[in-house]
């Protein structure tokens, strides 16, 4: 079997930044608000991907991340930290935010169909994105946190 190498992509900061200059009623609008962590971990961020610390303010709010025309279009609840900076991961890198966690991979082919979902132990999440790349059909995965839904990351294949 080839090697099979993929990128796990957070969201990006410049998408979201503005946000912090909105007003709690303008936030409201959007149904969005602002929350001062007060845990760790707990509140994990889809720009950093890294749990946000302690005094830290973030903002949860609802976001299209499977804005496609399919049956699988989708919307949830995520959170972003003030003043990250979107990460750049190498290929095959986990980040730390995903090895604790209850994960559900749900793989999509390329007309946005999901083909292929399974539930992961964030330790065993590199095995069964590999595993589930190994279908061919699959174009890209979203990993969301099993017990609350939430969106956390894209991955996608990468042709090397």
């Amino acid at each position: 079997m080839t090697n099979i190498n993929f990128q796990i992509q957070a969201l990006r900061n410049t998408d979201f930044s503005h946000l912090f200059n909105l007003s709690d009623k303008e936030l409201k609008k959007i149904n969005a608000f602002k929350i001062t962590v007060v845990e760790h971990p707990g509140y994990p961020c889809r720009i950093s991907l890294e749990d946000a610390k302690i005094g830290e303010t973030i903002i949860a709010l609802p976001y299209m991340h499977h804005d496609v025309n399919s049956p699988y279009r989708s919307s949830g609840p995520i959170f972003i930290r003030q003043n990250c900076l979107s990460v750049n991961l190498a290929t095959n890198e986990i980040p730390a935010v995903l090895n604790n966690r209850e994960l559900s991979l749900r793989a999509y082919n390329k007309h946005s169909l999901m083909i292929d979902a399974l539930t992961s132990k964030g330790k065993e999440v590199k095995q069964n994105i590999v595993n589930l790349l190994s279908n061919s059909n699959v174009a890209y995965i979203h990993i969301h946190n099993a017990n609350p839904g939430c969106y956390s990351c894209r991955v996608e294949r990468v042709i090397e």
